[in-house]
């Protein structure tokens, strides 16, 4: 059924409602057995589905930030741990406490960010297949691509800063002895 615009919507369900219930037979007090719906509860609840689905995908984004980003920790201790000498060499001759946490945070970043370049490259592909597979419409926005890269530059910052600090407070004496 279709009412004739959204200011007799009620009108037309309550028309309805009493006309199904006189076909049904129902007698006064006697409860509906058939339901009426509109519309708008439909759409209410599709906005509904799509809200508990964009806070899942934003649950399942955060915890795959947070993995990723300890990977990138752990990549950089490993690689502090295993320079430790080049690192103690490099302050021996002049550097800087700040030269060395700038080295290893641009590492950081570099890591983050060609991972970043790769899931979005990934995520175009795949919804350039999924829209050409499933004859859907998929939008792809400028925006969005550029947001994930700078999330994955901060995740970079972020992750990267402990290992960059750990290795510029190495004390020079120590990092040329360590074997």
């Amino acid at each position: 059924m279709q009412a004739q615009g959204p200011t007799v919507m009620n009108e037309a369900e309550e028309q309805i409602t009493a006309l199904l219930r006189q076909r049904h037979r129902l007698q006064p007090g006697q409860e509906n057995d058939f339901n009426v719906r509109n519309l708008t509860e439909i759409f209410a609840a599709q906005e509904q589905s799509a809200r508990v689905m964009s806070v899942l995908l934003g649950a399942i984004a955060s915890v795959s930030l947070v993995v990723g980003g300890i990977g990138i920790m752990n990549v950089m201790l490993v690689s502090v741990t295993e320079r430790t000498r080049e690192i103690g060499l490099r302050m021996a001759v002049g550097a800087r406490t700040r030269d060395i946490l700038t080295q290893f945070l641009v590492e950081a970043v570099t890591l983050s960010v060609i991972g970043g370049l790769i899931g979005i490259a990934l995520g175009l592909g795949v919804s350039v297949v999924i829209s050409y597979l499933a004859k859907w419409a998929t939008l792809l926005s400028g925006r969005a691509i550029l947001l994930a890269f700078a999330v994955s530059g901060l995740i970079g910052v972020f992750f990267g800063y402990y290992p960059a600090r750990k290795a510029a407070l190495l004390n020079p004496i120590e990092a040329l002895r360590y074997e």
